[in-house]
């Protein structure tokens, strides 16, 4: 349920619905835009409450019932775009975020040259795994907190941000000491707890769409993570489906773009990595998701991808890298974004 105050509601009238709201065994979820304030009636059977109950508040223009599964990830309970701030970066604004690094920290040398190219590059985040989830066990796995302890120390050396994958509820505390943004890989989209708790570290969250997902459960999946948040906190981000094409490690829904922006709030950023799984077709794909209106890309490179311990082949070199953020520039410059 969403109740919609008018825009000349006091902040006691204001308080009134919320007070009305915990009496009713429900949880609030205020959104207050540049007109009025819009509040979201969150819990179970809220169904049942008939509208008439808050209609009579003074300071109430309308009360709606959202049709959809999701509720605080959409437009109807937040019309103005999000813009996420994680120190001196905005995710959302028009500013094109660049996030970059290697699929996995290797060593020092590797993570302080990466974070060197990035920033040089005007990249603003540093992205990189200390835990990889692997389909095989025998697969390297990370440095898990050397990992986190090398990442750290590059971003801090170039002035950077750090985005970490977490991928179990026992590890949040320990990325949450090391990253800015905390990663939620595809493979943990529905993984319903780990999205449930990962509000304890109050850290904006990247929220990476499940291979086999519809828009819908991965806005679901977003919904989980608003739900227990003071403040939207979820960056979307849209890294390839599972179709019979083959060609391409996963297929870039680049329409998916769009959609997430019309149907939510919230900032969309794309990997074109992960969905190429190819690294000919990465800039291609990075350059798509400028002109569909992504609010970034993060993208994967390593200093000698013949030599990366994963995900080598979709691992952009750094003159390919650099080439690719010059490009970038100009087509955000072409559709009103700076970088």
């Amino acid at each position: 349920m969403i109740i919609t105050m008018d825009k000349t509601a006091s902040q006691n009238e204001i308080s009134a619905v919320i007070e009305k709201i915990n009496e009713l065994g429900f949880e609030p979820h205020l959104s207050q835009g540049k007109v009025r304030t819009i509040i979201g009636v969150m819990g179970v059977n809220t169904g049942k409450v008939k509208t008439e109950i808050f209609e009579a508040i003074p300071g109430v223009e309308k009360v709606s019932r959202l049709e959809k599964p999701y509720k605080l990830a959409s437009r109807d309970f937040k019309s103005d775009n999000t813009t996420i701030r994680v120190g001196e970066v905005e995710v959302g604004s028009k500013d094109f975020v660049l996030m970059a690094g290697p699929c996995s920290v290797e060593g020092e040398h590797q993570i302080l040259s990466c974070a060197e190219v990035v920033r040089v590059a005007g990249g603003r985040v540093l992205r990189g795994g200390a835990f990889k989830p692997r389909t095989s066990p025998y697969s390297f796995r990370g440095l898990k907190e050397k990992g986190l302890q090398l990442l750290r120390k590059a971003a801090d050396q170039f002035s950077l941000l750090v985005v970490t994958e977490v991928m179990s509820v026992g590890s949040i505390k320990l990325v949450a000491e090391y990253a800015d943004i905390l990663q939620i890989g595809a493979r943990n989209m529905q993984n319903y707890d780990l999205l449930e708790a990962v509000n304890s570290c109050k850290k904006p969250v990247l929220l990476k769409r499940g291979p086999s997902a519809e828009i819908e459960e991965w806005l679901c999946a977003a919904d989980y993570i608003l739900n227990g948040s003071e403040f939207p906190n979820v960056i979307l981000c849209e890294r390839g489906i599972k179709t019979f094409e083959r060609a391409t490690r996963y297929t870039l829904d680049i329409a998916a773009v769009p959609v997430a922006k019309r149907l939510s709030h919230l900032p969309v950023i794309v990997d074109p990595s992960h969905a190429a799984g190819d690294f000919h077709y990465v800039p291609a794909l990075a350059k798509a998701a400028v002109a569909a209106g992504a609010d970034g890309i993060i993208v994967e490179i390593h200093p000698d991808p013949t030599r990366a311990f994963s995900d080598g082949a979709q691992s952009l070199t750094f003159s390919d890298f650099a080439r690719l953020a010059k490009e970038l520039k100009l087509i955000a410059s072409a559709v009103g974004r700076s970088m």
